[in-house]
């Protein structure tokens, strides 16, 4: 964040790592710095290249996950299935070992959060979502191959409708469902594929392979 013209404040596409906004996210990150102090703790930046079609978006890092390891979902279930089907749709290379310095590269995609911080039980506030929605935007403005955003779960749908302005009635959450947001670009949504959805089988592999495979025909 930097003043801009006429004082006004200019966002950029990735928050400091110790973000200020969110009181409440503030205290909680201090709350596990104190805990462990080994982790990243802070508000953890996009993966992937500038360059992208495709921007994932989840919803916050995991506390034992992307908040510990810098890199969204990096070291936690979440993680292992969505890095997965990456390899397998072609979105990234190498080997995906939970861990940032596994040398995973992500091709024609990037993933990012709704919120960037970690959140108390992984359910953050409205105004928490809010507070971070600028970032949201910045980083969208700064996807100038941008064609296709994925959403995991509805606060990433509603954050991705709110951030481009458009109504959540003309475009609801819906697993599977594709959204028209311009001429040249499209949302898709997911269950998030949480270890919680997949353990109920909310969830199921085939069902986020399906999603993939038509964002993969979209691109070609």
């Amino acid at each position: 964040m930097a003043p801009g013209a006429m004082g006004k404040i200019v966002f950029g596409p990735e928050p400091p790592a110790k973000c200020t906004r969110c009181p409440r996210l503030v205290a909680y990150r201090k709350e596990n710095e104190n805990q462990e102090p080994d982790w990243f703790n802070g508000a953890v930046p996009s993966f992937g290249t500038s360059q992208a079609r495709l921007l994932i978006v989840g919803l916050a890092p995991g506390r034992n996950g992307a908040n510990r390891t810098g890199r969204p979902f990096t070291g936690d279930y979440a993680g292992d299935l969505l890095y997965q089907t990456l390899l397998e749709f072609g979105f990234a290379k190498g080997e995906y070992r939970a861990s940032p310095d596994d040398g995973l590269k992500l091709i024609d995609c990037m993933i990012t959060n709704a919120v960037r911080c970690v959140p108390p039980l992984n359910k953050p506030e409205p105004s928490e979502i809010a507070n971070c929605r600028p970032f949201f935007e910045a980083r969208l403005a700064n996807l100038p191959k941008l064609k296709v955003i994925l959403a995991l779960g509805r606060i990433a749908h509603d954050q991705t409708l709110a951030t481009l302005e458009k109504r959540k009635t003309l475009h609801p959450f819906a697993h599977g469902a594709r959204h028209e947001l311009s001429p040249d670009r499209v949302l898709y949504d997911s269950f998030h594929c949480s270890r919680y959805n997949t353990n109920t089988r909310r969830l199921t592999t085939e069902m986020f392979r399906s999603v993939f495979a038509e964002i993969r025909r979209e691109l070609a």
